[in-house]
């Protein structure tokens, strides 16, 4: 006699999504949705369970859903503030899963304020919207899952061509499909682990016959390649921070301009010459790489004046937070006692959880000079290994060539996945232990189920949502 399956509303867990439009989520709400500034267009949005009074007093008249219509927009004495397109998206079929209303005007910023002053003249209980309210929205009513909605905010923010269409991927559902079907299997395992509990007197052999070890095993190679691709587009999303550090005059203010293709820093003979930290975003195969020169760093008695040593100071500040740091070191110097233990010094002092990598500039001085072991020889003036500095920075970010399905991800994804990961190394721990640890083999998948879960909303709290969407911009 097979067992019957447990309750599926216990399977699935439901826990705690906040309740639907609670609160201040019944409002209607209005914004700018354009870019701030003056252009040939601009856009205000409203949101809403109806938006009747706002469509007739502002369009004076009722409007085709989804088609654009032009029209005068009216003041509330029946003058015409602007000429443009008016939109109406009923509810449920719109962004947010509201009555939507958007109006295309000239893009004046002065004409967009009076187009947003006549809105909330027009209807009574409109309100201003919050950032990110209208995503939200879409949130809360299920147009997107949290996944989804924070690749709306990945994709406006993405800084390369690479971060761009992995969003575009992420916002698509690319990324909440493959959680969905990583969910739907260990829902699958977590079935028949409840059902062997619940009915211990059929004696069914649950590792045995269930083949719950295989699965538990194939779950965990694909948690790990799905973790794999989600560090790769965290990495997208968020890019590398790295610092250039080393004694003065090593070429740190060179490098910087020969990587960012620019004259960004100021390059002179003389030590000293960076006072403070100069920084540029360039990219790398895709990835984006926040590079940071700082000033030469000495002792401070050596420092010329205040001002140097402020900018020592904030030099430690960046390589703190940095990471990766490119230690430069001088070829041309190399073998100076006094050259040497200063730069052993610095290397005593920085981080140790910090990577570092050690590169040694002005190779064109020396020839074919090899760098020493694990080090990388370049110079910084004629170009001479810059590309391998390129790919040691990739490497050192823990980057692999992306494939073409890679989607966008956040750090908190990745906690996710980690999460997930650790509770199903415990479940085969259990496992291992046959019958005697089944209770505890279904709690560590109740808890991965629950941690993969957080990625796309569907385990969420109030807070989290508030950290999310206050990061959007106002309008979406």
């Amino acid at each position: 006699m097979r067992a019957a399956p447990p309750d599926p509303a216990f399977v699935a867990d439901p826990a705690p999504v906040p309740a639907r439009l609670p609160g201040k989520h019944q409002d209607a709400i209005v914004a700018i949705a354009s870019a701030p500034g003056r252009g040939a267009v601009g856009i205000v949005r409203a949101s809403g369970r109806d938006l009747s009074p706002l469509i007739a007093s502002l369009c004076g008249r009722t409007l085709q859903p989804r088609q654009a219509t032009l029209l005068p927009f009216l003041a509330a004495d029946g003058q015409t503030l602007d000429h443009g397109l008016a939109l109406h998206f009923p509810s449920p079929r719109s962004y947010t899963g509201e009555d939507v209303l958007e109006l295309q005007a000239h893009g004046g910023p002065v004409l967009l304020q009076l187009l947003l002053a006549r809105c909330l003249q027009a209807q009574p209980g409109l309100r201003l919207a919050e950032p990110g309210e209208f995503t939200e929205r879409a949130f809360l009513n299920d147009k997107l899952d949290l996944a989804q909605a924070e690749a709306v905010a990945d994709l406006i923010d993405a800084s390369t061509e690479s971060a761009a269409r992995s969003a575009a991927r992420s916002l698509s559902g690319a990324f909440s499909t493959e959680v969905g079907l990583l969910a739907d299997r260990i829902i699958r395992l977590r079935m028949l682990v409840e059902a062997t509990l619940d009915f211990p007197e059929e004696e069914i052999d649950f590792l045995e016959k269930a083949g719950a070890r295989a699965q538990l095993d194939g779950i965990e190679a694909a948690i790990n390649a799905t973790l794999l691709r989600a560090r790769q587009g965290a990495l997208l999303r968020e890019g590398l921070r790295v610092v250039l550090a080393g004694q003065p005059n090593v070429g740190k203010s060179s490098l910087l301009n020969a990587l960012a293709g620019a004259e960004l820093a100021i390059v002179t003979a003389v030590p000293g010459t960076t006072r403070d930290r100069v920084a540029e975003t360039i990219q790398i195969e895709g990835v984006p790489l926040h590079i940071t020169d700082t000033a030469g760093l000495r002792h401070d008695a050596e420092a010329a004046d205040e001002v140097e040593r402020i900018g020592i100071g904030r030099s430690w500040e960046a390589i703190a937070g940095a990471d990766a740091v490119v230690f430069l070191h001088d070829l041309a110097r190399a073998g100076e006692a006094g050259y040497e233990a200063a730069d052993a010094q610095i290397a005593r002092q920085l981080p140790a959880e910090v990577s570092v990598l050690h590169v040694y500039n002005k190779a064109d001085l020396l020839g074919c000079v090899p760098a020493p072991a694990g080090g990388l020889a370049l110079s910084a003036l004629t170009g001479q290994g810059l590309d391998a500095l390129r790919q040691a920075l990739l490497q050192q970010a823990g980057w692999q060539a992306a494939p073409e399905g890679l989607f966008i991800a956040r750090t908190r994804h990745v906690q996710a996945l980690r999460r997930t990961q650790e509770h199903l190394r415990l479940a085969q721990e259990h496992a291992a232990a046959r019958d005697a640890a089944l209770d505890l083999l279904a709690e560590e998948l109740r808890l991965a189920h629950r941690a993969l879960g957080e990625i796309t909303g569907a385990f969420s709290n109030e807070d989290l949502l508030g950290v999310i969407f206050s990061s959007f911009c106002i309008g979406k």
